[in-house]
This record gives C-alpha cells, structure tokens and sequence, in this order.
C-alpha cells in the first residue's frame, strides 16, 4: 500500500487575513460549540430583557410617579406609567408612608433588581461562552496534536500558537460584544416605543441625532482601523525585540551590543508611541463630540418641549423622561461602533481558527491496520526507499538494508547523509510512496501508526521535559507503567542514583525544559523514559552528542544491558560510539555508501575510514 501526496499551499496557512467582511457561514459554524449552551443562552436572552425593562421603568417613576403625580399633583396628559404610580400607591396605603418615601423605595428596589438581573445575565452569557470556546480550543489542540511533522516543518509554531491563544480570545470578545448590544439595544427599543406613545413629534427630533452620531462613530472607525493595526503591529515587533534581546542576553553582553540594542528598542518604541498619540487624540476628539451630540440632543429636548409643557400639552414629567431616554438612544450607537472593530479583528481570527481545523494533512492510516503480536521479533527491512521532503532533491535515494531481530546497527555519515530522515521513516511520521519498510514483514503502511510508535523507542539528542515530577517524565503518564518499572528502568540506565539525590527523588518537580537538570541528566532520564516503555527496537539519535565524558560512559556502560534482546539502531557522529556495533551503515548523500562491521570498513579504506581517521584527528587537535 502506497501513500499518495497532495500538495499544499503553506503560503495560505502563513498569511494574515484581514477579515474585512462579515462572513455569516463562519459565524453559524462556531454556533456548533455553542449550541450545548443554548439552554444558558436563552436564560441569558431573558434575564437581559427583564434587566432592560427595569432600567427603562428607572426614569418613568423620576418622571412620571415623582415629578408628574406627587410633586405637580397629577397631569390632564395620558401617559404610560406601566403600572408603576399603581405600585407606589399600593405601597403608601400598605405602609402607611408619605407617597415620595414609598416612589423612593420602589426606585431602590427596582434599581437593586435591575442590579442583580444585569449581573446574572452576564454571568450566564460569560459562562456560555467561555464553556463553548473552551470546547472549540480542545478540538483545535487535538486536530494540531494530530498534524504530521511535515505541517511542523513548513509553519511556524508561533503561528500555530497564536490560534490556539490570541485569536480563541478574539472570539470571546466577539460573543460577549454580541451579548453587551443585546443589553444596550433592547432598553433602545424599548425607551423608543414608551417616546413615541408619548410625543411622536418630538421622538422625531431627538431621532435627528442618530444618523449624526452614526457618521461620526464610522468616520472615527474608518480613520482609527489602520492606526489600531499599526499600533499592534508595533506592539509585536516590540515583544519580538525584547524577547531576542533577553534570549541572548549572554551574546548581547559579551558582544557589548548593549547600546545598540537600546538603540533599535527606543526606535521601535518611539513608533509605536507615534501611533499611540493619534489613536488618543482621535479618541478625545470623538468622545468630545459624542458628548457634544447628547447635550444639545437634550437642550433640543428642553426648547421644543418647553412650549407644548406651558400650553399643558404635555407633562414636564414627559420632557424629563425624554433627557432621561437621551442616552438609552444615543449609546447604542457608538457602543456598535465600538463592537464594529471587535467584529472585523473576531472574523480574522475564525477564518485563521478554522484554516487550522480544516487542514487535513495527516499521515496516512490503513482502514484496516494489521493487529500487531504481543511481541515482536524486530526485524527491519528497508526496500528500495525513496524520499524527498520538498521540491529539493531525495534525502533518500534507492535505499536496500535488512536488520536482523536483536541486532545492533550503527548509522554514520555527513551532515544531511539521511540517517535521522531513515528513522523518521520507520516510525511513520512522514508518508513515503517509493519503496517500503517492512516490520518483522509487514509493510509500514498496514501498521496504524499509534502501534508502530509504542514499538520503537526513540531517543534523540533535544530531549523534551514536560512539567511534572521526575517519575511522571520517565512514564509520560502511561497507568501500564508502575512506580516499580519506573525505579527499574533509572536503575538500569545509571540514573537512579542522581534522581535520589535530588530534594523529593523520584517525585520532585522539574523545572520548565528540566533546566534543574544538568544535560547529561536529561539524557539519563531520555534513556530511562524509553527502557520503561521497553519497546522492541531501540533508537538512538545522536543520544550521546552533547553528554561529557563522565556522563557519556554511565550511558556506554547501560547501553550493553539495554540493547540486549532488542533492535538496536544507533545514529552518531562520534565514531568511537558505534564501534562495538554489530554493523556499521554509512550514508551519504541520501545513499547507502558502506555496510560491514567496524574493523571490516576501516580496512576497505573508504568513507567510513576517512570519518573515523579525520575524527581521530580532530579528537587529538582538541587534546
């Protein structure tokens, strides 16, 4: 079975998109991580309509119950009071209390109810959408724990990140914006219909202040988008300069580039100081206007309300209520403005969200992977292989090698001769087409790849550290692994003895990357972490590279006893590594160059001879 090759435009997945337009089939896809919320939804979609009533009510009894009925004694005008000079006389008789004590009661009870109504609505909307962004996040991580290492190899993992991070949060922005308009659009609705049934004439007036307000609130978004792109453009080269400043802090100061480096900061940030100072003036300058707008709406208000008030044609009740109406009217105009921005930012992050959970490329998987036996025999056997991880040329070219159950083959070569691109290989992460790779005869491609890699135990010169104590980095969290094997396997490797030196043994906690770790105790815990797993073929990628000698030979005096009944295939450009190996393979250039036992390809003089003679020469120098 072959694996056939697409090719893919990573250009795509590394562009910045805009999100210039409103893409509705976006926002109906991310309802599919909210809709197990919808039940949270609708409780918040009616807690925001009662809290929105209740803020309208606010200013009808300042208006209509205080103004209108107790102070003036009551009106000849019909207005809608919704109940309310009801409710204070109700409260006078029931209390016995004087009506302007009774309307401030039932003011203060209103406004703690419109309080506590306002709080649970957005504490509901909250929790919706945290709970269904926190859903979408784990799809995404475990779609992009599922890519190949050839997605990793062509897009930046900063890039990857970004989606999983910045643009999830950009979303939450997004839905809770959509529920603050909500709570801002209904009292809107609401105060204009209560305006209308009371003077339609002058509702008309005040409704001359929207489009005003509108244009104003697009003027300033259209001036400020691009000074809010390059504020945050600036802002990012900012961080990236820190962050390359402090990541070679030791280069910069031996170098003395400290002056410099000031330099280029200052620079960046006098730039993006720049574009600060005209977003804040532009700001200024449109709160100012906004605020403008609402005071003469309101000294309209006053001068076309007065006369109709004095002919007693409408209540000064009514005019108050209308200054009171002003800003339920006028808000939602510029908080949409305000959300206007959020919505653009919110579609280029789905787009970006989305490009990542729809990008297919997977390692291939049979539909009907070959159960494997309990134990393998571990035999390899490369087949005519061919692979190229690009438009570049092969990185393997025709290569032929069987390696018998228990063997130990050594791998040498030049830099870029294939030999960790052969290993790659074996453990499946990449899809090859040319050639096969047979496992105790049975082809690599019938084998699901989740198998195949508890089988083959990989130890590679970056050794990864994940945060948790020394035994959960030697299990990787397997419950088949005991404390005991655990305590085995760092026995085994030399590495038990360090591990119970340190302040909690086996359960202290390591420090991100393992920097409380010495590298060659990383390495110990590498070697220990595989012989746990005890897979049947072992890989050692230039596992020794980077140890000191003293840490080097621990290693040399365990591999004897870890390779013992196992495949053992060992990549290393340090000769005297490989020299007890059973045979030697060299590489170069993608090809097999030389095969035979140590003593075998010195003698034939080749490539192998001239690695080994200038290492020795190199080792002397260094001497």
């Amino acid at each position: 079975m072959t694996a056939t090759t697409t090719k893919r435009d990573y250009a795509l997945f590394e562009a910045d998109l805009s999100g210039a337009v409103l893409n509705l089939r976006l926002l109906r896809r991310l309802l599919r991580w909210l809709k197990p919320y919808r039940a949270t939804f609708a409780v918040s979609g009616l807690l925001v309509v009662a809290a929105s009533t209740l803020q309208v009510l606010l200013p009808v009894i300042i208006s209509i119950v205080v103004i209108d009925g107790i102070i003036q004694g009551g009106t000849d005008q019909q207005v809608p009071d919704f109940g309310m000079v009801d409710a204070v006389e109700w409260l006078s008789a029931t209390f016995s209390a004087h009506p302007l004590a009774a309307a401030c009661v039932l003011y203060a009870a209103l406004q703690i109810a419109w309080a506590v109504l306002g709080h649970a609505h957005r504490m509901t909307l909250t929790s919706s959408v945290i709970k269904g962004l926190r859903d979408l996040r784990l799809d995404l991580f475990r779609h992009l724990e599922t890519r190949p290492a050839a997605f990793y190899d062509r897009v930046a993992v900063g890039r990857v990140m970004t989606r999983v991070t910045n643009d999830i949060e950009a979303l939450y922005d997004l839905l809770s914006g959509i529920g603050a308009l909500i709570g801002e659009f209904v009292p809107f609705f609401v105060a204009l219909i209560i305006m209308l049934s009371i003077d339609a004439e002058l509702t008309g007036i005040l409704l001359l202040a929207m489009p005003i307000m509108g244009a104003a609130t697009f003027a300033f978004r259209r001036a400020t988008r691009q000074l809010f792109r390059q504020s945050r453009q600036a802002v990012s080269a900012l961080n990236q300069n820190l962050q390359e400043n402090l990541a070679g802090l030791q280069v910069v100061q031996l170098s003395g580039r400290e002056g410099r480096n000031l330099d280029e900061y200052q620079r960046i940030n006098r730039r993006n100081l720049g574009y600060e100072m005209r977003t804040a003036r532009w700001e200024t300058l449109y709160g100012a206007f906004n605020d403008s707008v609402a005071h003469v709406a309101i000294g309209l208000i006053l001068y076309y309300g007065a006369g109709p008030v004095l002919q007693e044609q409408l209540s000064l009740g009514s005019v108050v209520l209308f200054t009171r109406f002003v800003e339920m009217l006028l808000h939602p105009i510029v908080v949409l403005g305000e959300q206007t921005n959020v919505l653009f930012r919110a579609m280029a992050s789905g787009e970006r969200i989305f490009q990542a959970l729809d990008w297919d490329e997977a390692v291939h998987e049979p539909a009907a992977p070959v159960t494997l036996p309990k134990r393998l025999k571990g035999a390899v056997e490369f087949r005519h292989l061919t692979f190229a991880y690009g438009q570049d040329g092969p990185a393997l070219e025709d290569v032929s090698l069987h390696i018998a159950p228990g063997e130990k083959l050594a791998i040498v070569g030049p830099t870029g001769a294939g030999k960790s691109t052969l290993i790659r290989l074996l453990g499946r992460f990449y899809d090859f087409a040319d050639g096969c790779i047979l496992l105790d005869g049975i082809d690599l491609n019938r084998i699901h790849s989740r198998d195949l890699r508890r089988r083959i135990g990989v130890v590679l010169q970056d050794f990864h550290i994940f945060s948790g104590s020394v035994a959960d980095n030697i299990a990787l969290g397997d419950p088949a692994v005991t404390r005991r094997q655990v305590e085995a396997a760092a026995q085994a490797v030399n590495a038990k003895s360090f591990i119970e030196a340190l302040p909690e043994g086996f359960d202290t906690q390591l420090a991100e990357r393992g920097q409380n770790l010495s590298q060659g105790q990383r390495q110990l815990l590498a070697f220990a972490r595989v012989l746990a797993a005890d897979p049947e073929i072992l890989v050692l990628d230039e596992a020794t590279a980077s140890i000191d000698t003293e840490t080097e030979q621990l290693i040399q005096d365990a591999l004897d006893r870890l390779t013992t009944g196992r495949t053992s295939i060992l990549i290393a450009h340090r000769l005297q590594t490989v020299q007890k190996a059973d045979r030697v393979l060299v590489m170069d250039q993608g090809r097999v160059a030389e095969l035979g036992a140590h003593a075998e390809l010195l003698a034939k003089g080749g490539l192998y001879h001239r690695l080994h003679t200038l290492q020795f020469q190199d080792a002397q120098a260094l001497s």
